[in-house]
C-alpha cells in the first residue's frame, strides 16, 4: 500500500504562500525540505514573529 505524501500550507502572517507537499515548497521557494519541516517546528515558531515568520500548517 502506498502512502501519499501530505499536503501543506505555508503562510506569511495571513498570507498564503503557497499549497502542495513539502517537496514541492522545498523547489518552489527553493530551501531544503528540512527547511520546511522546520517552520512547523516549536523552536521556530518561538523564535520568529507570527507576522514576519512562515508557517506551515498540514492540511
Amino acid at each position: 500500500m502506498v502512502v501519499p505524501e501530505k499536503e501543506y500550507a505555508l503562510y506569511k502572517g495571513d498570507m498564503l504562500l503557497a499549497i502542495g507537499t513539502a517537496k514541492e515548497l522545498a523547489k518552489e521557494f527553493d530551501v531544503k525540505v528540512a527547511t520546511i519541516h522546520f517552520y512547523k517546528s516549536p523552536t521556530y515558531v518561538n523564535r520568529t514573529s507570527a507576522e514576519r515568520g512562515r508557517r506551515l500548517v498540514e492540511v
